[in-house]
């Protein structure tokens, strides 16, 4: 009986992983909505410290490889998604394209004036650390690419990724307490990719800094108040997020007991933000389309926290593909609001392991 309900369990798992492929027709209809926006400046929510009269000026003129999808940091993930797709479908109809435009806009020119922006005395802290994460996850993809393109795409970003990384190193000292919203300035989410980064390319120093006060913020939390989500322009969880975080963080014996006391309930599948999706009420709202966001978000996070060892893995993907069966139809070309973005947590939260 009990290798009866194992191989149930097994065939489970493998079905619900079947409805989450990144099929080429869908990496196709993604693909658009990236190579809509990427060189779209308009409208653009540009975000920088205006030091004087000078500054005011066209955003391309002062960020020429991510101006575009509203704000920079939907463009540096507008592009990460790109690479990803064309990564995984190298024949995909889009591919020619894709080439070309992050060929445009990733030089070693357009990235010296990127990095000239953000050593700018008014503009050091300028997305952090949501886009410098992005940035982080951009330069990983390119880094596990074995394609001539792809070296030169990395090494034309590297000055920026440089930089980004040096300033996660000298601004996490300084952070005294974590940041727990759902939104941009999470502290969990942005540790979480730029730690994956730090593992994937050995940069020692960065992977220390983030592990330790990734440990020195969350290590003694107990009892997230999962209740209170969602807030209503909510993209992240932030319980989903801080677990997500310590999974990366923690050893298989560690992590255990850290959740059991984080989320109690989490493994038989008792939460609130496990069981009802999120609701957008309306789509051309920039903010309340946030919450289509979310359901991909806690898809990737359910996921990750799902291959830890001791995890009740049938129960935690269950429940990731019911968000993104709530999300999944609503990455279409619509709304601004909305298509300048949302692929991109799509295609995180399908090709999560």
């Amino acid at each position: 009986m009990k290798r009866i309900i194992l191989l149930l369990s097994m065939f489970s798992v493998l079905m619900l992983n079947a409805q989450s492929i990144l099929t080429k027709e869908r990496a196709s209809h993604f693909s658009k909505m990236a190579l809509k926006c990427i060189q779209q400046e308009y409208p653009n929510k540009p975000g920088e410290v205006l030091g004087s009269d000078r500054d005011i000026k066209p955003v391309r003129e002062y960020r020429p490889a991510f101006y575009g999808c509203f704000d920079w940091h939907s463009s540096v993930h507008g592009h990460w998604m790109l690479v990803k797709l064309l990564k995984e479908f190298p024949a995909m109809p889009e591919a020619g394209l894709i080439k070309s435009a992050i060929s445009k806009n990733i030089t070693p020119e357009t990235i010296a004036v990127e990095v000239k922006f953000f050593l700018d005395s008014n503009n050091k802290s300028f997305e952090r650390t949501y886009g410098w994460a992005w940035l982080l996850k951009l330069a990983e993809e390119l880094h596990t690419w074995d394609d001539p393109q792809a070296r030169a795409w990395e090494t034309a970003l590297q000055p920026l990724t440089n930089l980004i990384s040096s300033y996660y190193i000298a601004f996490l000292p300084k952070l005294v307490y974590p940041i727990r919203v759902g939104e941009h300035t999470n502290t969990a989410f942005g540790l979480a990719f730029a730690l994956d980064f730090a593992r994937t390319t050995q940069n020692k120093e960065l992977e220390a800094i983030i592990v330790t006060r990734a440990r020195d913020f969350f290590l003694n939390d107990k009892n997230c108040p999962e209740s209170w989500e969602p807030g209503g322009y909510d993209f992240l969880s932030p319980c989903l997020s801080e677990a997500d975080l310590m999974a990366r963080v923690l050893t298989d014996e560690e992590f255990l007991p850290w959740i059991n006391e984080f989320l109690p309930e989490l493994s038989v599948g008792n939460l609130k933000i496990m069981n009802e999706t999120a609701r957008v009420s309306d789509r051309s709202d920039g903010k309340l389309v946030h919450l289509d966001g979310l359901n991909f978000s806690r898809a990737w996070c359910l996921k990750r926290l799902s291959a830890k060892s001791g995890m009740n893995r049938t129960v935690l993907l269950e429940a990731a593909q019911r968000h993104i069966d709530a999300a999944l139809p609503n990455v279409s070309d619509g709304d601004y609001a909305g298509e300048h973005w949302l692929a991109t947590f799509a295609v995180v939260a399908i090709t999560e392991n």
